[in-house]
């Protein structure tokens, strides 16, 4: 993200800021600036007496602000970091006074994870005065493969988009999860080698046949036995392909469908563009739409719906993983 590069460059050239509120639904970019103010701010020396970390269920924002105002000890800063600041949301708000005059020798650093600042309220207007407000906003799923990409570029590595889906599908879009996983991935796989999905097996221990992107594929395609084959494999592996992900993820592919077949520019860049997609994926949507017509899609989509309050236990309570796939399977086939 540019602009947590930005707030790390101007904390190199040595112009920090006294506050820095960090907020929002994404926590990995939150813990990162963060953890980069605790790392390189201060010396290990300067470190014992100026580098504070408190915990917003342990304190409380009068604590927070005594600390903040303290001057440092052979130093020329002192860091005050609050963690979890979320669950000092009631009484956020009063660190108003503070940030409206901030200690210049102290950096504040305050870590308000899964939610945000009241854009009408005066702390909110403070801290942009003063200070450094920083939004860390979830990314959306289809947009967490090319954060994929980009984030193993900026460290020398190529991944195909397959293997980035592939991931993005097992791992979620939990940020701080996938970069463990890909900083595994780059200790084991040379800078020079593509990260394909035969690698992402091999050492992460997804299935490079068995997973629902071959399913959705699969189905595109009309490849019954093909499908069949995943599908059994679901039945007999239920904790590490779970119903609610596959069927999530064949209604998101559906609803796709639908869309495409609503297109009058079925170029790739605009079927890309409007479905929110890698380019490198459309072509399963042309083959898709030639399969499955509109009337059949929207008949399908329906049907998933259904199966979806099933799997939740609505209208067929502890109805079982492999009989839901199986119903799945009739249901689109």
């Amino acid at each position: 993200m540019d602009r947590v590069k930005e707030i790390v460059s101007d904390i190199k050239l040595g112009n920090p800021k006294p506050i820095y509120f960090l907020m929002g639904e994404e926590p990995y970019y939150i813990d990162r600036i963060s953890q980069y103010i605790a790392d390189n701010v201060l010396t290990e020396d300067e470190k014992g007496f100026n580098q504070m970390v408190l915990y917003g269920r342990d304190t409380t924002v009068d604590e927070v602000i005594g600390n903040a105002k303290r001057f440092p000890m052979m130093a020329e800063h002192q860091v005050v970091i609050l963690k979890e600041a979320q669950h000092l949301s009631r009484t956020i708000e009063n660190f108003v006074t503070y940030a409206q005059n901030p200690q210049p020798s102290t950096i504040l650093v305050i870590c308000y994870k899964y939610k945000k600042l009241d854009k009408r309220k005066k702390l909110y207007k403070a801290v942009q005065k003063t200070g450094e407000l920083f939004e860390s906003k979830k990314l959306y799923e289809n947009q967490v493969a090319e954060w994929i990409r980009r984030t193993l570029s900026g460290k020398k590595y190529k991944i195909s988009p397959k293997a980035a889906i592939m991931l993005v599908e097992f791992l979620g879009t939990d940020l701080s999860k996938i970069s463990n996983e890909l900083d595994k991935l780059t200790l084991v796989v040379p800078s020079n080698v593509e990260i394909t999905p035969e690698l992402i097996e091999q050492h992460i221990g997804i299935s490079k046949d068995f997973n629902n992107f071959e399913l959705k594929k699969a189905l595109g395609e009309r490849d019954v036995k093909k499908a069949a084959r995943i599908v059994d494999y679901f039945a007999q592996n239920p904790k590490d392909n779970p119903f609610v992900v596959t069927i999530t993820l064949l209604n998101t592919f559906f609803t796709q469908l639908l869309k495409y077949h609503g297109l009058n520019d079925h170029s790739p860049g605009n079927v890309a563009k409007v479905l929110g997609v890698n380019p490198y994926f459309v072509n399963e949507f042309t083959v898709a739409a030639k399969n499955y017509p509109m009337k059949r899609v929207s008949a399908i989509i329906s049907n998933l719906r259904q199966l979806d309050l099933k799997g939740k236990g609505v209208g067929a309570s502890n109805m079982a993983q492999a009989d839901l796939l199986k119903e799945m399977l009739t249901a689109i086939v």
